[in-house]
């Protein structure tokens, strides 16, 4: 089984197609965010702490959620993040388009991308539609509760102990 989570990689052929660690560390983030809801907000310095992620990176990171709403926050000496939704009403693949942009492993199937001219007698154009759909039927049906669920079975069978 894939763990999206932790290093999402396709390869086929010598096409190596990755998710950048903005991406990664989304769900990173997300997911100790849904770990750690017990209803208040969650700042950045605890999150960091637990990930091994910079605040700078994670302040990056926190300000594409919070603008597209996926995270809602608060400033001062109360403040931090929390989601703005229950973990199972987001996607994986929601998520990583937030700081990915498109998930398409070629240039002409990106949005808004220009018109190819080979467009129309492409003889690989099937097999990309195919496997975008692949990449995005995968994404787009793990929610980011089922994340939080495969940490925990991860982090259960490595006798691993998180602390709240």
């Amino acid at each position: 089984m894939l763990l999206l989570w932790y290093d999402y990689r396709v390869f086929m052929g010598g096409l190596c197609m990755k998710v950048s660690t903005k991406g990664r560390y989304a769900l990173r983030l997300m997911i100790d965010l849904a770990e750690h809801d017990h209803g208040s907000f969650i700042p950045l310095k605890e999150i960091s702490a637990r990930q091994g992620i910079s605040i700078k990176y994670l302040e990056q990171i926190v300000n594409q959620l919070s603008r597209s709403g996926l995270l809602r926050s608060v400033r001062g000496a109360q403040g931090g993040y929390r989601l703005s939704k229950p973990a199972q009403a987001y996607t994986a693949g929601e998520i990583l388009r937030v700081t990915e942009g498109g998930l398409a492993p070629i240039a002409c199937l990106e949005k808004n991308a220009a018109i190819c001219s080979r467009k129309d007698t492409c003889s690989t154009l099937p097999f990309w539609n195919g496997f975008a759909d692949a990449i995005n039927n995968y994404v787009d049906n793990i929610t980011l509760e089922d994340l939080v669920n495969q940490h925990k079975d991860v982090i259960k069978d490595s006798n691993f102990i998180v602390k709240d």
